[in-house]
Order: C-alpha cells, then sequence, then structure tokens
C-alpha cells in the first residue's frame, strides 16, 4: 500500500511516498480502507520534532480521518466489516489503510460522506471542547477568535453562535473576511501584525471579550491579553507555533483565567468520543453546522499539502485523498 513518511526531521523534503506492508488487525484494532485523511498542524508539528520523537523514522503521519472496516482484530465486537467509520489521534492515516484502535473509532452516519466525517474529527472536537468545555459558551458572551477562517476557526465560530454567543474573528488577510462572515461572525478585523485589541475593546464598548480562543503563536498574545474583559478566559491552544515564554502570574491583569486548552480533555473515554462526534455529526446533518473543505490533494501531494497550511494561505479544512 502506498503511505507519506517523514524520513527525518526537517521541512517537507523530509516526507516522501512510499510502499509498506499492510497493516494487519491486531487484538483490539481493526483495519480501515482511508477514504479521506485529515492534515493538521499537529502532523507538521511532529515532522518538525515537537512530537513523537520515540517513535523512529520513517514513520507514517497523521492522526484521523475517515474510511471503511475491511478487517476486524479479535476483541472487537462493536465494529464489522463493511462499516463506514471515522477516527480521531491513531498515527499513520496518511495512507491506503490503516490500524485503527477500536476505541478510537467512531461510525459515520447514513447521510455524512466520508470527507465531511473526516473533516471535523480533530479540528470539530477541539472546537467543541473550547466552545461546550473549556469556557461553556452562554447566551451574550461574546468570544474573539483567532485564525478564523482556519479550519477550527470555523467550526469554533459557528458552535460559539450556536450556543448564542457573538464572535469576534481575527482573521490574516482581507480575501478571508467574506467566509468567516458566512460562517456567522458578528465582526472580522483584518491583522496579521498582532494589532487587534484596540479595535476589539471598541468593538465591546471598552469592555472586552469573555473569552479569547488563541493558536496564533507568540505574536499574539499581548494582544489577547488587553482584549480581555475583566475575569475573562483565555484559551491558550496550538503548539507549533510556539508559547509566549515564562509567565508571572502576579503580572496577569484584570484577574483574568488562562489555560492551555487540549482536545482529548474533551474526550478522554471512549463513551465521551462517541458522544461529542454524535453531536458534531446532527448538527452537520440539521443544518446547523456547516464544514469547508479548502483543499483535498492526492497522497503524492502530501507536502505540498503541508506547505499550502504553513503559508496561512488556505482556509477551512485540508484533506489527503488517497
Amino acid at each position: 500500500m502506498k503511505a507519506v513518511v517523514m524520513n527525518g526531521i526537517g521541512g517537507t523534503e523530509e516526507m516522501a511516498v512510499v510502499d509498506r506492508e499492510p497493516p494487519t488487525a491486531a487484538l483490539g484494532r481493526v483495519v480501515v480502507e482511508v477514504a479521506a485523511a485529515g492534515v493538521n498542524f499537529m502532523d507538521i508539528g511532529v515532522r518538525q520534532g515537537m512530537a513523537w520523537t520515540d517513535v523512529p523514522n520513517p514513520k507514517v503521519l497523521g492522526v484521523e480521518g475517515a474510511g471503511r472496516v475491511i478487517t476486524v482484530g479479535d476483541g472487537v465486537d462493536q465494529f464489522s466489516i463493511g462499516d463506514r467509520v471515522a477516527w480521531v489521534y491513531e498515527p499513520g492515516s496518511y495512507a491506503e489503510q490503516v490500524s485503527v484502535r477500536a476505541d478510537a473509532l467512531v461510525k459515520i452516519p447514513d447521510g455524512l460522506d466520508f470527507r465531511t466525517a473526516a473533516s471535523v474529527m480533530m479540528q470539530g472536537l477541539t472546537a467543541s471542547h473550547f466552545a461546550t468545555d473549556f469556557y461553556p459558551v452562554q447566551p451574550g458572551d461574546v468570544a474573539l477568535v483567532h485564525a478564523a477562517a482556519g479550519g477550527v476557526g470555523l467550526l469554533l465560530t459557528q458552535i460559539i453562535k450556536l450556543r448564542g454567543g457573538q464572535v469576534i474573528g481575527r482573521v490574516s488577510s482581507e480575501e478571508k473576511r467574506a467566509i468567516v462572515r458566512e460562517a456567522g461572525a458578528d465582526h472580522v478585523i483584518v491583522d496579521r501584525d498582532g494589532n487587534f485589541a484596540d479595535e476589539v475593546l471598541r468593538l465591546t464598548d471598552g469592555e472586552g471579550v469573555n473569552v479569547v480562543y488563541d493558536g496564533s503563536g507568540p505574536k499574539t498574545f499581548a494582544g489577547s491579553l488587553a482584549s480581555l474583559r475583566r475575569s475573562g478566559t483565555f484559551c491558550w491552544y496550538g503548539p507549533v507555533l510556539g508559547g509566549p515564554g515564562p509567565l508571572d502570574i502576579m503580572s496577569l491583569p484584570r484577574s483574568i483565567k488562562i489555560g492551555y486548552a487540549t482536545f482529548y480533555d474533551h474526550i478522554h473515554t471512549p463513551d465521551l468520543l462517541r458522544t461529542r462526534s454524535r453531536q458534531l455529526f446532527d448538527w452537520i446533518e440539521s443544518g446547523a453546522l456547516r464544514v469547508t473543505v479548502g483543499g483535498t490533494y492526492p497522497l503524492a501531494e502530501a507536502a505540498q499539502a503541508h506547505a499550502d497550511m504553513e503559508s496561512r494561505r488556505t482556509t477551512g479544512k485540508l484533506l489527503l485523498i488517497p
């Protein structure tokens, strides 16, 4: 089978499409024929040596996708050959076939296609965690969403609106304004340099926002702090672009609360994974949540998908199609 591996830590030149032996269904696992695999900033972080350093190279990239079960291992009784499934955080998903833990799988409803399902496993569950768990948005709350035109940002904007909140979306270029507006943002700020706080305060009559969702790296950290109202919540995420450095907790202003959100805390049991995924699927099937696929690539162009994502030129979700 074909798979995309990284041969070493570095740039996209370390990625290659290779032939590998198909996986087998070990105890508690199934083998899935991959119909679509998601591309995430986490994958870029792995390539750059920020994670999976204990796994020897060459190793297959990718952590999410959707497809059809072709082999079932011993000890698996909730999935059968032919089932349409999606998964999250299962290493090795940039491939034609992948061995997946049964505990990482969810069934896809009949009305949902593979590409849509693959698009919401990592980013959709992340957005769900941010707006319903880490900071449960209440009607009337105002949220600042960074990278609002990205895969997480577009889904997060819609979930905040579903919960009755207002959204100020920040994007890096004028070309991205329209897609964020279509997702329901009340206001959109175009900014590449981290100079957005004054506009946020103007839009909130000087009060600031209830919550900031910031995965844009150190450049936006100070502006996000300045954008929060008293007792506001700072949701920091996304390690690939780096952290803000050491913090003096006694220097934090206005009694704000700050934390680092990871999506796994939202789905730390199989039951939670299936419950949260089912909610996303229900929203999609009802038309309440729209998924934007910003680009599809064959496996042979996985390196290009990484380059496009790193350039910040893309919007929505990027997928690899074996």
